[in-house]
């Protein structure tokens, strides 16, 4: 028998074993072999009648990767057995989902802590729109940016009611093709737009959402209206509170039309209704948990939607749709209302179908809000006429040049863009990522969202869950039970090693680009908790691709102060799928 046959036979046969320690029973964990093996190898016991001794001490070492000597397994075996003990005795504590852990993550530096009050929907500069017809067909503004609808609603050239109904036909009518649609909330969304136009037949006008219709995640909280998480075991979960975005934006005027799909508990495009699909190519997904709020806003389903991201799900269902991702800094917008999945990464921010609408959403959800402790209430200053010459702009320029595993088309984009820069007075120059071992402390999500769902993964919940493949999230938290406490908080003291190396870096430039899909970048700073955005550069096989910006923390103007000057000198923005396709 060779010696990795034997390694890996070893190996099974510790899985019942380290189980017991860890005090749960995990016979479906790493793959079909180990968990028949296990089966086999052990009863399925529970763990408080399991007899614990060195050789599970002796499993449990190779697991987390290192060596004991007998002795020292002996003298180990006592505390980990009055560990299990407490393990056991926690579980029985009812600890409700929305519990913060007592551990805070904050992106800046011991001293950099920013400056400033938040000023929340404080008058923007936006650009006036053209003139634009409107008819009695009122679809016909469907794909039209908030900043043009907001100037119809407040000139009363048409009217929230009539806007919003005409979003409402729309979900209805492509929303289960698309499969983006968890719920429709007909007579909410009514009730509120009835009231805007009351509003503004009175005199009051909240500002350049007044009678917007817009999309939620269906991870916020809407209360009174079922809150799912893409998720079969929580379908039918209804809070009795709403979420701090979703009050914010129904004071700033703004009307909810829909909760969106999302990938079941915040990973991918498939929920417990199917794969939301991508309105460009209707047989394909739109990726990214933020799937379905990418698909609605692309598809002109409603004018804007909210979106969360904790390793790349607002930018990549955003750049996948062709629409306008911004993932602001991590602790810009309060998480109070959503569903968490990761402590520490957790990020919410706008998904557009221009570069102005995310300032305008983001200028209406971002600040503290005396729930989320861990917003800071930095100001958001935006100034669309900034010169781009002033801006100190980096590009990644191994990602921009072409490679095998790229397409030329795509990489001829992504250096047309930087032309386009170029033209606009920017002089965007050649950098490269820190140096880190980024993939090593990944693992951080995993043992968040392991504990985040520890209830459900105990209780055979997640066996309810769509997907059931090696990489979905039932056996990545079975798996992540495996992660030494040890391990996770050395993984974190890392992160602060790769914080003071992003600060160094962006201590040179303003924003940094890089191509929105496959770049090394979207993970580093999503652990950092840089903001980006991600919008549209062009199409390659009749599919949108897409060019991200990085910023400094806590300078989401300037993020889209750039993004703003590419939207203008390009054509991408307007062009917008061609939902014939799907039929009637």
């Amino acid at each position: 028998m060779s010696a990795a046959r034997t390694s890996r036979r070893r190996f099974i046969q510790c899985v019942p074993a380290v189980s017991y320690v860890a005090g749960s029973y995990a016979a479906s964990g790493f793959s079909r072999t180990i968990a028949v093996t296990a089966a086999a190898a052990a009863p399925q016991a529970n763990a408080s009648s399991a007899k614990l001794d060195r050789n599970t001490v002796k499993c449990a070492e190779q697991l987390a990767g290192l060596q004991f000597t007998d002795a020292e397994e002996e003298m180990a075996l006592p505390g980990a057995i009055r560990n299990l003990e407490s393990y056991q005795a926690l579980r029985q504590l009812d600890i409700p989902l929305d519990t913060e852990p007592a551990i805070t993550f904050r992106p800046y530096l011991p001293g950099k802590r920013p400056s400033g009050r938040a000023t929340r929907n404080a008058k923007l500069p936006i650009a006036r729109t053209a003139n634009v017809r409107v008819t009695s067909r009122l679809d016909k503004l469907a794909f039209e940016p908030v900043s043009v609808l907001s100037s119809l609603i407040e000139s009363r050239r048409i009217t929230s009611t009539n806007l919003t109904n005409m979003y409402l036909a729309r979900l209805t009518r492509y929303g289960d093709q698309l499969h983006c649609v968890v719920t429709l909330t007909g007579d909410l969304a009514l009730a509120q737009a009835a009231k805007a136009d009351r509003e503004l037949k009175a005199g009051r006008y909240r500002g350049p959402l007044h009678g917007i219709p817009w999309g939620a995640k269906d991870l916020f909280a809407s209360k009174g209206i079922r809150t799912t998480w893409g998720a079969k075991p929580y379908e039918n979960q209804v809070p009795e509170v709403d979420a701090t975005v979703v009050e914010r934006l129904r004071d700033a005027g703004a009307v909810l039309v829909a909760k969106l799909s999302m990938g079941s508990l915040a990973q991918g495009g498939v929920w417990f209704g199917g794969t939301t699909r991508n309105p460009w190519a209707p047989d394909s997904g739109s990726s990214g948990s933020s799937a379905g709020p990418a698909c609605a806003t692309a598809a002109g389903l409603v004018a804007f939607a909210l979106g969360t991201e904790t390793r790349g799900s607002i930018i990549t269902p955003a750049s996948i749709c062709g629409v306008v991702g911004l993932r602001p800094t991590y602790g810009r917008v309060s998480r109070y209302g959503a569903m968490a999945l990761s402590w520490t990464m957790d990020k919410i921010g706008p998904m557009c179908r221009s570069v102005e609408d995310c300032a305008l959403v983001f200028n209406a959800i971002y600040g503290a809000d005396g729930r989320d402790d861990t917003v800071v209430d930095a100001p958001f200053v935006w100034n669309p006429d900034v010169p781009l010459s002033s801006l100190r702009i980096g590009y990644v320029a191994k990602e921009f040049e072409t490679s095998l595993t790229r397409p030329t088309a795509t990489s001829t984009l992504l250096k047309e863009a930087l032309e386009v820069l170029r033209a606009r007075g920017a002089k965007p120059e050649p950098m490269e990522l820190p140096d880190f071992p980024t993939d090593a402390i990944n693992f951080i999500l995993s043992a968040e969202a392991a504990a985040a769902f520890d209830d459900l993964t105990r209780s055979k919940g997640i066996d309810r869950l769509t997907e059931q493949d090696p990489g979905a999230w039932p056996n990545t938290f079975r798996t992540s039970r495996f992660i030494p406490a040890v391990e996770y908080i050395r993984a974190q003291r890392a992160r602060t090693l790769l914080n003071r190396k992003m600060d160094a870096l962006m201590s040179n430039y303003d924003v940094f680009l890089s191509p929105a899909r496959g770049s090394a970048s979207l993970p580093i700073a999503n652990l950092t908790g840089h903001p980006a955005l991600c919008l549209k550069a062009g199409f390659v096989n009749g599919l949108p691709q897409a060019l991200m910006i990085t910023g400094r923390l806590y300078d989401e103007a300037t993020v889209l102060r750039v993004a703003l000057a590419y939207e203008r000198a390009t054509m991408w923005g307007t062009m917008h799928p061609d939902l014939g396709k799907l039929g009637t």
